[in-house]
């Protein structure tokens, strides 16, 4: 697949079909994506890929925790800043409402974050989740790296014919993955990446961008 392609077609895709994914699809993907940019070669990200039975034992056990309303453990970074102000804050609110609407979620229901959660926790059906991890002494430049990594999976995810949807949630039930892939205390859940081949028949809202010219800046060229 042209890389244009791959960039144009990837989204976070929240409805997956149960077609398994091969695993020798997941070690080409997982192999090329090491060649991910990593400032000083540290490559400081950590993955566990879960599937098969692993992977619908973590499904349970946070989709309890979900249903029972927990709101989560002690959170280890922030995912989003205190206080989001304009334009930042529109986008998210834009994207929010397209996001509840797609997944058949009111805006105003009063079981909102419960259901969103249940969602999550389940990986929205996806057969397939990789867990991205770093080292607790990595810092702010190695966490890029990890980000860059990420997404350097999805691409090859595209490439493969195969979506994903990254979700932070994880890291709000972040004891209960880490028990399930035996990580230790000194790796930081960032993030996991559910994937898989996307749901037929299910509506796929594109989330819209800001125009380039709110973004970028040409100087010189």
């Amino acid at each position: 697949m042209d890389v244009y392609e791959a960039v144009n077609s990837r989204q976070a895709v929240r409805a997956f079909s149960d077609e398994p994914v091969h695993k020798e699809v997941l070690e080409r993907v997982l192999a090329a994506a090491t060649r991910a940019p990593s400032s000083g070669n540290l490559q400081p990200w950590h993955a566990y890929v879960l599937a098969g039975e692993p992977l619908a034992e973590l499904k349970r056990r946070a989709t309890a925790r979900a249903l029972a309303g927990d709101p989560g453990d002690e959170r280890e970074y922030p995912m989003y800043p205190a206080e989001l102000v304009s334009p930042y804050l529109d986008r998210f609110s834009a994207a929010a409402a397209q996001r509840y609407e797609a997944m058949g979620v009111e805006r105003d229901d009063p079981e909102r974050s419960m259901k969103l959660a249940a969602l999550n926790a389940q990986a929205f059906g996806a057969p397939v989740v990789l867990f991205c991890y770093l080292d607790r002494t990595m810092g702010p430049g190695q966490w890029a790296d990890a980000g860059m990594y990420v997404q350097t999976v999805m691409l090859l995810l595209r490439a493969e014919g195969l979506h994903s949807c990254p979700q932070v949630f994880w890291s709000m039930y972040h004891k209960t993955v880490s028990q399930t892939v035996g990580a230790d205390d000194g790796l930081e859940l960032f993030c996991g990446v559910s994937m898989g081949f996307g749901k037929k028949g299910v509506p796929r809202p594109r989330t819209g961008r800001a125009d380039m010219a709110e973004t970028v800046s040409f100087l010189g060229v």
